[in-house]
């Protein structure tokens, strides 16, 4: 685990744990060695804290490309930063530039980390569970590692859109973890690669009892 993250842990994630005390439900679904993706819902900026407070191993979350090429001494602590966390560096322009991504966080995978992942790709806008893009299985299966689905809930009190801090809640939290979907032997053509984003989903959709919108969630500037 890298050194930030272990201060962390005992830092940000242990007043989490004792200030807002999160439920947690499945934790024995979570592999102690070996790498795997954590596919969730995505209801609040908040997700990424709570996910990262109550899973015991180093998580590596996406973090956008401009913390690793600032410039001056800002650029310099937050590229450090993003290096001592293990953040996955991603691009924001899309298309094969975003791809990149998917390159870091596989040798990532292979090594035995653990990647989240949000499938809807974006916060729900109404607290609807909206249809999953298919990146998460490509990487899974490239990877060829499990699916963990999780299940947040309650994060969109806590720290609702728009607010800059999560509101001292407790016992409002809950994370769920659901039980491994293997990938080994998956093919990776597109209409399997569907046919595992929606099984996902609908294993993430037991879990947060949400109701499942079948098309993908709209932009935040159409919310």
């Amino acid at each position: 685990m890298p050194l930030l993250y272990s201060i962390g842990k005992v830092t940000v994630g242990k007043a989490l744990m004792t200030g807002w005390r999160p439920h947690v439900e499945g934790i024995e679904n979570i592999p102690r060695t070996g790498g795997a993706i954590f596919a969730g819902n995505h209801l609040s900026v908040a997700d990424e804290l709570f996910l990262g407070a109550v899973v015991p191993r180093h998580l590596a979350f996406w973090a956008k490309s401009d913390y690793f090429t600032g410039t001056g001494v800002k650029g310099f602590l937050n590229r450090k930063l993003m290096e001592g966390l293990g953040a996955i560096r991603v691009e924001r322009a899309g298309g094969r530039a975003a791809l990149t991504a998917f390159d870091a966080a596989i040798p990532a995978l292979e090594g035995g980390d653990l990647v989240a992942v949000y499938p809807e790709g974006t916060r729900s806008p109404d607290g609807k569970l909206y249809r999953g893009r298919t990146g998460v299985a490509r990487l899974a299966v490239a990877a060829g590692v499990p699916i963990i689905p999780v299940g947040m809930l309650g994060t969109e009190k806590v720290q609702p859109i728009g607010r800059l801090y999560p509101k001292l809640m407790r016992n409002t939290v809950t994370v769920k973890f659901g039980r491994p979907i293997e990938t080994v032997g998956r093919s990776d053509d597109r209409t399997a690669l569907r046919e595992l984003t929606d099984q996902v989903m609908a294993e993430i959709q037991k879990l947060t009892g949400q109701e499942y919108v079948p098309r993908y969630a709209p932009a935040k500037r159409e919310a």
